[in-house]
């Protein structure tokens, strides 16, 4: 299973990206570069089939999701 976590310092951020058996990869990110990463894994919401966050986890709240224009 794949972690991605954002981990904040007094000076920086980073993102943190874990899989176990390996070194974790930390590297930083500005929280545009967070959010794109986020996205690219479907950390983004849930997603039928996608183990993240947030689904059975609910770990986070997930965004609200756009309004249909009538």
């Amino acid at each position: 299973m794949l972690v991605i976590r954002r981990l904040v310092d007094r000076r920086r951020a980073y993102t943190g990206i874990f899989l176990p058996g390996e070194p974790p990869q930390i590297f930083p990110t500005s929280e545009h570069e967070h959010a794109r990463i986020l996205q690219i894994y479907k950390q983004d919401r849930p997603h039928e089939g996608i183990v993240n966050d947030f689904s059975e986890f609910r770990l986070g709240t997930p965004p609200a999701l756009p309004r249909e224009k009538s």
